[in-house]
């Protein structure tokens, strides 16, 4: 993490990756995208859609006649990009267009690449210009072109069904941490846990937020709490999380810290999973000062001790 004034932010990237089946229909016009060809399918008004529906827009009803169309065919509305963004499909400007294709009876969106804004008209004639190693989606088309600059491009056969795709989904963010975290973040790296106390209920918050959940309140005064904490629920984890080193299976708890009344998501180990049992006394097993940063990595996990359980009504209750 980084200091700006008495405030700490860090950026973070959230991803994964999931599996989705793509169906017949879909799968079909991927495929058919993978030999350089598009395929539409017939409504019962006898229209063609492209890109294909799975049912149909009139009736409802499973659509499952498949029509091919041509990779070229006629703007009917257009919009101007001048300056791409990172995620756009081409790294200058261009335009978004729906264009319809000829043999379909309606148009699909994707990007032109016309050289420039005055290049641009309703009515222009298009035609794909396909990647070189085609995938199975719709990226396969890199762009449509004027079809007076088009290349001539050969399709292929279409092979075995693509059934499922894998699909990348990534955020990245800059997490502001604010006044109240941004202090319990430093405590942490001198080795304590702070929280902070309602000023209405006397009830102590960690990690703080600055402010009463309650009430909405500021919560100004500090508290510091012991590193020993109570089992106030936990999970058990089976399946392998990717990039994570720990090895299922593990316990995440939830542990309400001595003299707080509010728990937070910790790793707890020492112990025999089917041992684990809500009201469990544990406490932090610190990582080497020297290793210690701005963050709850700094305790490596909980351990079991040698106290009493607290009974359920009494996990994180004011007394």
């Amino acid at each position: 993490m980084s200091a700006e004034s008495d405030l700490l932010h860090q950026e973070f990237e959230l991803g994964y990756t999931y599996t989705r089946s793509t169906g017949p229909v879909v799968g079909r016009f991927l495929t058919a995208l993978r030999a350089k060809k598009i395929v539409g399918t017939r409504g019962s008004d006898g229209k063609v859609i492209v890109p294909p529906m799975e049912y149909d827009p009139v009736t409802a009803e499973s659509l499952s006649e498949f029509v091919d169309v041509a990779d070229a065919g006629t703007v009917t509305t257009w919009c101007w990009v001048t300056e791409p963004r990172g995620k756009h499909p081409l790294q200058k400007p261009f335009a978004w267009a729906m264009i319809k294709l000829d043999g379909a009876d309606t148009p699909m969106l994707h990007c032109v690449d016309a050289g420039s804004e005055d290049a641009m008209a309703t009515g222009m004639r298009v035609k794909a210009r396909w990647a070189k190693e085609t995938k199975g989606f719709i990226t396969d088309i890199e762009a449509f072109v004027p079809e007076a600059q088009a290349e001539a491009t050969e399709s292929g056969e279409e092979g075995e069904l693509i059934t499922n795709v894998d699909i990348p989904i990534y955020l990245k963010y800059n997490f502001t941490a604010g006044q109240a975290s941004a202090r319990f973040l430093r405590k942490l790296k001198e080795g304590k846990l702070v929280g902070q106390k309602d000023p209405i209920t006397g009830e102590v918050y960690i990690p703080p937020r600055g402010s009463s959940p309650k009430h909405g309140v500021p919560t100004t005064e500090e508290v510091e709490l012991s590193d020993k904490a109570t089992v106030q629920s936990f999970t058990i984890v089976h399946i392998p999380i990717p990039g994570n080193p720990i090895k299922p299976p593990y316990v995440i708890a939830n542990l309400v810290p001595d003299g707080a009344h509010i728990s937070f998501l910790h790793l707890l180990s020492e112990c025999e999973n089917k041992d684990v049992r809500i009201g469990m006394r544990v406490e932090a097993v610190w990582k080497p000062k020297e290793e210690w940063g701005l963050g709850m990595e700094n305790i490596s996990y909980f351990k079991p001790i040698d106290e009493p359980d607290v009974a359920r009504e009494d996990i994180g209750r004011l007394k």
